[in-house]
């Protein structure tokens, strides 16, 4: 699991079937929590621009946001109230 700072949405018209209705947004991984950039997670909490995410990766984020049969690699699974040293 990464903690990272949404930055942004992606909206996406045509997906496939087992995505509809879901929200995407665009999450930057602290500096020392993954290296590789941004990614784009499936928002299974409500979660908006600005705000602090716990997003969970693999198979893992499947799971997370029960949505096992769905392409999804990579899930929004809490928001952060309080993190002391993430930054």
């Amino acid at each position: 699991m990464i903690v990272g700072k949404v930055v942004g949405s992606v909206v996406a018209t045509r997906k496939s079937e087992s995505l509809i209705g879901c929200k995407f947004l665009i999450v930057e991984p602290f500096e020392k929590m993954e290296q590789g950039g941004r990614i784009v997670a499936v928002d299974n909490v409500g979660a908006g621009i600005g705000e602090i995410v716990l997003v969970a990766k693999g198979s893992s984020a499947r799971i997370g946001c029960g949505m096992d049969k769905a392409p999804v690699d990579a899930a929004i699974v809490g928001i952060v109230d309080d993190g002391i040293g993430l930054e």
